[in-house]
């Protein structure tokens, strides 16, 4: 690196200027959710004559595990090896753990280079909302906010259905939204978490038995809130894209799942239907 830049660790006083930096990409990171983000992780900066040029996240997920994410290159930096000599210290900060992230269809080479496979993909669902008709319940199933009680059992459906062990964000993100619960036979079997995130509402993690679950629980958000801007970060696999089209979303365009080692093991029978964000996973 020339002797006016350094990679350095992140500041809670850089969250500004990074906010800036994303936002330069048109990325809906408001400062707010940088801080959320920050909070629940660490990161590292890059300067040029003092202005931050680069950034990149890392967040740590029990012993063996972590996500990386918000890797962004200031446009006139890009080509240089900046985005590589982030990976490369947030891979160093990682230790010997498993990595996942979301990458763009142009970011894709770089991280294959530093050792990352595709393992799956996800869409980006977003749009003004209109009321929809309400997913029918079986007997047995019904919705009901998150209470006290809840939080161990989320962690455990979460964990069933992503294969990270993530307390801490699920924590997180209970006390920053809003969380729905379906109840099957009496147990809760999946949730839903509603916040406020860039432009509008981000739903996620959505967590179900089937996709009828996750169709309740999105179901339910989009039925409360008529009119404002909602985005999804469905998973290839959920089956959703179709029916979320149809009730009026956008597809915003595609993430692509990578890992770095061994690929989380989700054991079920729950599954994850849409990220909590593409940067947490």
């Amino acid at each position: 690196m020339a002797e006016t830049m350094a990679l350095r660790p992140l500041a809670a006083a850089d969250l500004a200027a990074a906010a800036m930096l994303t936002g330069s990409f048109r990325w809906p990171h408001r400062l707010a959710d940088w801080e959320f983000m920050f909070a629940l992780g660490e990161g590292v900066g890059l300067d040029q004559d003092g202005k931050l040029v680069a950034t990149g996240m890392l967040w740590r997920y029990g012993a063996d595990r972590a996500a990386l994410g918000l890797v962004a290159v200031a446009s006139e930096m890009q080509g240089r090896g900046i985005g590589r000599a982030v990976m490369e210290r947030l891979l160093a900060m990682a230790g010997g753990r498993s990595v996942t992230l979301y990458a763009t269809r142009d970011g894709e080479p770089l991280y294959r280079s530093l050792g990352f496979a595709v393992i799956g993909e996800a869409r980006q669902m977003q749009g003004n909302v209109t009321p929809s008709a309400l997913q029918a319940l079986p007997e047995g199933d019904r919705l009901r906010p998150s209470g006290r009680s809840d939080p161990a059992v989320l962690h455990a459906l979460d964990r069933a259905a992503s294969g990270l062990d993530r307390a801490p964000l699920i924590d997180a993100l209970l006390g920053a939204g809003t969380t729905v619960v379906l109840d099957r036979n009496g147990a809760p079997a999946g949730f839903a978490v509603q916040r406020r995130f860039g432009r509008g509402q981000v739903i996620g993690p959505v967590v179900a038995p089937d996709a009828d679950g996750a169709k309740a629980l999105i179901g339910h958000f989009l039925n409360t809130g008529p009119g404002q801007f909602v985005r999804i970060d469905v998973t290839a696999e959920s089956g959703l894209v179709d029916w979320l089209a149809g009730l009026g979303l956008t597809d915003a365009g595609e993430a692509i799942h990578m890992a770095r080692g061994a690929p989380p093991d989700c054991p079920g029978p729950a599954r994850r239907f849409a990220l909590a964000s593409q940067a947490f996973g």
